[in-house]
């Protein structure tokens, strides 16, 4: 499996390229903007991109989506159930403050629990409310890789002054959903860098 990291968009969103290069099937996480470069580097991997996943639907991890899907018509868009009003709402998802309106509407909602395989990869939805209502963290067991969106960061966590946000929904989010899982869990965050399981819940100041 190949992980590469694309920041994109205007706040640098951690845009994840996920590829099994055996099987030549890959998906996308967060696509908050989309470039050349971007399209480049997914057409390179001689991988066919079959989804696109969307931890939340915050503008900085949207707007890429529609550019993504004009280069590679057909990708499934994948988002939590509960995050239908935000991504079909510019002034709730915050795109029109970007100055880039953006509705977004998945093929796929998923809910706690659902999987997902792709090629040999098998991804594990994790329902993680608090930094939105829908919000979602992507777990693959046999990587040991949990891809977190907003909800957790190297000694950080999401914002919760938002319209739909809580601080203790994502506190019981994380509590409850990601400390169950190995310390040596990798933690690939929307924004900054890794981080582990272990870590944050030995030194994260927030939860």
């Amino acid at each position: 499996m190949q992980i590469s990291n694309m920041p994109s968009g205007m706040l640098g969103v951690n845009t994840y390229f996920v590829a099994d290069e055996e099987a030549k099937k890959a998906f996308l996480v967060d696509p908050g903007g989309w470039s050349p470069e971007m399209k480049a580097h997914v057409l390179s991997s001689g991988a066919e991109l079959a989804a696109v996943i969307l931890t939340h639907g915050h503008a900085d991890h949207i707007m890429g989506v529609p550019a993504v899907l004009a280069d590679f018509p057909g990708v499934e868009v994948v988002a939590h159930e509960q995050e239908r009003d935000m991504l079909s709402d510019t002034g709730f998802n915050m795109s029109e403050q970007f100055g880039s309106p953006t509705v977004v509407e998945p093929d796929r909602y998923v809910r706690e629990g659902d999987t997902m395989t792709i090629g040999g990869m098998e991804l594990t939805f994790l329902f993680t409310p608090g930094h939105t209502p829908g919000g979602l963290c992507i777990y693959m067991e046999k990587e040991g890789v949990l891809f977190s969106g907003d909800t957790l960061f190297q000694a950080s966590i999401g914002r919760t002054d938002f319209p739909g946000a809580s601080f203790p929904v994502l506190a019981e989010s994380i509590h409850n959903k990601l400390w169950s899982l190995p310390d040596d869990t990798r933690v690939l965050p929307g924004h900054m860098g890794p981080t582990t399981i272990g870590f944050e819940k030995e030194h994260n100041p927030f939860v």
